[in-house]
């Protein structure tokens, strides 16, 4: 999957969602509206407030990630992490964004069943999810290789569909 491809998503849904549906934004990633003791996340993270935070989210994605053991993802490029978006970039991808497969395939299953267009921090974290998918998809091999593979291309179908009706297209998937 190519970075560009995921801008591009990310900017084409910036450019058309201006309706917004009010819904269950929980149902999605409980994690973000969820406040942890043994942190100072705040309550519904968002990283892209202008068009310079999605050309900042744009370096991190394409700045070396890093996953360890435990799943934690952060920033290898030092000047890029000691930034304060790279602070909320790290607690999206580590405490909202889900991580695990069944937690992938509930996200996509409730994506295919939402009524409208996604509100902004969910297709931001949905996109950074799809990220984590291609990163994991590219470091599997065999059977683990096509779970994830189908979850990635679960996550990019909900994802293009949303743009689809956020444009008003009319468009088979």
């Amino acid at each position: 999957m190519c970075w560009k491809t995921l801008l591009l998503l990310l900017l084409c849904y910036d450019a058309q969602a201006t309706a917004s549906h009010r819904w269950g934004r929980a149902l999605l990633f409980p994690a973000a509206h969820r406040p942890k003791k043994s942190s100072s996340m705040p309550l519904n993270p968002v990283l892209q407030s202008s068009l310079e935070d999605v050309e900042l989210l744009y370096e991190f994605l394409l700045a070396e990630l890093e996953i360890g053991p435990d799943l934690k993802i952060s920033i290898k490029d030092e000047e890029l992490a000691s930034l304060r978006k790279a602070s909320a970039f790290r607690t999206i991808c580590n405490d909202v964004i889900p991580k695990r497969i069944p937690d992938i395939r509930r996200l996509s299953a409730t994506l295919s069943r939402h009524p409208g267009i996604l509100q902004k921090e969910d297709f931001e974290r949905t996109v950074l999810t799809l990220a984590y998918a291609a990163y994991r998809t590219a470091l599997s091999q065999g059977h683990q290789k096509d779970i994830w593979a189908q979850s990635l291309l679960s996550l990019f179908q909900a994802l293009r569909h949303d743009l689809m009706r956020s444009s008003g297209s009319r468009v088979s998937l």
